[in-house]
């Protein structure tokens, strides 16, 4: 409790994945990424709404900065809804990755459940209401690049969903946020690293916090990295959590939906506003 209170981020090991997934999961992901163009073509899209999506970009045609990346966004929960619109090559990717996204479920959920015990909220908090209905995976490559000094892998930037459960692999590149420095964040062989997303932000009232982080180019070395999102159904409330609410802890935030809070955190993020000030109550 005490990192997600301070960093935003923790990392966790003995989590019960087996090893050998969590390095072949990567070997996998670097597998698909490098293969010909052609045989990658029909999975990009512009439709964020897609639930198998690769892109080279956040928002190309707004970004001022293009970023070295490449990303495959596949929905992945329930599993047997969505797996046939994975990709079918590298052969044993939909096998490793399926694998793997019924695995992070279970440890995304036992770790929501251990923060419902810190906070005080009662076990499976997260599940009802569809607080964590959705899961998604994203497929990070970020290339070999000439020259670091002059791009990012990924721009300074706060998760919206409740939590994200992220393998970085061995090759460092994450950077947080922390009293006006950047802390590079040295990657633990076999470890998830966990960051708490502004939707838990609110959920727990300010004791939980979201922080910027950003990824940082390589000279040297190719990185893949697998990001693990928990967000809640679309028409999930979003509030704090009442049993975290008396006289002497007001609410800090209004209630919304989660369908506007993404709609309004994409627009404030796209313009530099922080993301949670139209939802700030106003102090008496």
């Amino acid at each position: 409790m005490k990192a997600g209170q301070e960093f935003g981020f923790f990392q966790l090991i003995n989590h019960g994945i087996p090893n050998d997934l969590m390095n072949d999961v990567l070997k996998v992901a670097g597998e698909f990424f490098r293969l010909p163009a052609e045989d990658k073509a029909s999975f990009y899209s512009e439709d964020p709404k897609k639930a198998c999506r690769l892109y080279t970009s956040i928002d190309y045609d707004k970004e001022k900065v293009h970023y070295w990346r490449d990303n495959l966004r596949q929905s992945c929960h329930p599993l047997d809804r969505y797996i046939e619109d994975w990709p079918a090559n590298p052969t044993r990717y939909r096998k490793v990755m399926g694998k793997y996204a019924l695995k992070v479920r279970e440890v995304s959920l036992l770790i929501l459940d251990l923060i419902c015990e810190g906070l005080g909220l009662e076990l499976g908090y997260f599940e009802a209401g569809g607080l964590s209905n959705v899961q998604l995976m994203g497929l990070n490559y970020y290339p070999i690049c000439p020259d670091p000094s002059l791009t990012l892998g990924l721009p300074k930037h706060s998760d919206v969903n409740v939590i994200t459960l992220l393998n970085q692999g061995l090759v460092l590149g994450l950077q947080v946020l922390k009293d006006e420095e950047w802390l590079s964040v040295e990657p633990i062989p076999n470890a998830f690293l966990v960051n708490i997303g502004h939707t838990l932000q609110i959920i727990s009232n300010g004791k939980l916090r979201s922080v910027d982080h950003r990824v940082v180019t390589n000279k040297h070395i190719a990185r893949a990295t697998i990001a693990n999102f928990v967000h809640p159904s679309g028409d999930s409330q979003i509030a704090p959590a009442t049993a975290l609410i008396d006289k002497c802890n007001l609410p800090l935030y209004r209630q919304f939906t989660y369908n506007e809070f993404v709609r309004t955190y994409v627009t404030d993020t796209h313009q530099g506003t922080p993301p949670l000030k139209r939802y700030e109550q106003s102090k008496p």
